[in-house]
């Protein structure tokens, strides 16, 4: 029988769930994640592969925001929930379903597609690309002491809707000039304070810690759980830091400080930070803060060309003719890119090529943190202007490494 890739209809969200769940390798309550599902995800942007009556692939995607160096954003869609079982491999599935939603972005007008792989090989044939890092990073508290002035301006806030609000507002200012940072989901900050049940996994409890500046006004927050551990009679627990953004210099500094000199800590752990974090500086003891784990964070993806490449600054200057090879359109998109630290501008073109290039080379080197010369080893491309490749190379490269903490 073959297979049919369509929208799914919301009475089919059970079997969606159960398909997704077993391609995850994940057995959640079916019944309470689907209707959680029906009331967050739209059917129009959510496809399923049919072998019969029978869901064998999910893929879908929501409508957010990224934030591209210089400031700027641009729509986007980011794709998640992607899986075919494993009785329906090798069958085109993933193909069909990834070709309905590309289309769909397409016609949406989205510039860019977003998302985390679950395993590196499977989308860089689609037209992805690595575009940030994330890291672990351990601090060893008992092994350091902190630079600069004893904390102060840090109060714990219940889980609460008014702590909500001005985590969202510390989260807004903070997204709006970090390069790859996304706009997140509504319901993703109930979630994440455990003011509702979380239908997948289990409910987060802990402690929200915030910072006011001078003037009073919230200027960044740290979001955490404690494990307790004891050795020899000795307290050591462990603070798993879920969460930490800040405005200024002095929040981030003294979050950090607040985390580690309380009582009873004798490690932090946090996930998919940046691997250039300021941590180290603070520390009498570099060595004591050890990022690990080190990886591809989100993958970029672009649609809309000259549309993406205008809406970002660049640092420096360059005039080049850009040859994009996107396997799912009839022909190369060429553009000619004049950009420098004044301005930019970018337009189809039928001048001769400077640099042919996959779209998913560009995508990883998009946001300024992969080097060009890296992402096209495993891509190829053909220079067909002497320097052009160090040229691009340079142009798309950023001072500061851009990072999402938004995972999805």
């Amino acid at each position: 029988m073959s297979i049919e890739v369509r929208n799914v209809h919301p009475e089919e969200f059970p079997a969606y769930v159960e398909a997704l769940s077993a391609g995850f390798l994940e057995r959640p309550d079916v019944a309470r994640v689907a209707a959680w599902v029906k009331e967050w995800w739209e059917p129009e942007r959510t496809w399923a592969a049919l072998d019969g009556d029978r869901v064998c692939g999910t893929f879908r995607s929501f409508a957010t925001e990224l934030t591209v160096p210089g400031g700027g954003r641009l729509p986007a869609a980011g794709v998640t929930v992607v899986t075919v079982l494993p009785t329906h491999r090798r069958r085109g599935i993933l193909r069909a379903m990834t070709a309905a939603e590309h289309g769909a972005i397409r016609a949406r007008g989205e510039a860019v597609g977003l998302l985390y792989a679950s395993e590196f090989p499977i989308y860089g044939r689609f037209g992805y690309g690595p575009a940030t890092r994330i890291a672990t990073w351990t601090l060893d508290v008992l092994a350091t002491s902190f630079h600069g002035p004893a904390v102060s301006g840090v109060e714990l806030a219940p889980a609460s809707e008014p702590a909500r609000e001005e985590m969202k507002a510390v989260f807004e200012a903070w997204r709006a000039r970090q390069p790859g940072e996304l706009r997140r989901r509504p319901f993703r900050w109930d979630d994440d304070l455990g003011l509702v049940e979380s239908a997948w996994g289990e409910t987060w409890k802990g402690f929200l810690a915030l910072h006011r500046g001078a003037d009073g006004t919230v200027d960044g927050y740290a979001r955490y759980r404690a494990e307790g551990k004891w050795e020899r009679r000795q307290p050591r627990t462990v603070i798993k830091l879920n969460e930490l953004h800040a405005l200024t210099g002095e929040a981030y500094a003294a979050l950090w400080r607040f985390l580690a000199e309380t009582d009873l800590v004798a490690t932090i752990v946090a996930e998919g930070r940046s691997p250039s974090e300021r941590l180290p500086w603070l520390l009498t003891n570099h060595r004591a803060a050890v990022p690990s784990d080190v990886g591809e964070g989100l993958w970029v993806r672009l649609f809309d060309v000259p549309r993406a490449l205008e809406a970002r600054t660049y640092e420096r200057a360059a005039s080049l003719v850009l040859e994009v090879v996107d396997a799912e359109l009839g022909a190369p998109v060429r553009v000619a890119l004049e950009a420098s630290p004044d301005g930019v501008s970018c337009t189809m073109t039928d001048r001769f090529a400077d640099l042919t290039l996959p779209v998913a080379a560009l995508g990883a080197a998009y946001l300024g943190g992969t080097r060009l010369r890296d992402a096209v080893i495993g891509t190829g491309a053909d220079e067909h202007r002497a320097g052009a490749l160090a040229e691009a190379d340079a142009l798309f490269r950023t001072a500061d490494e851009p990072w999402c903490s938004t995972f999805f």
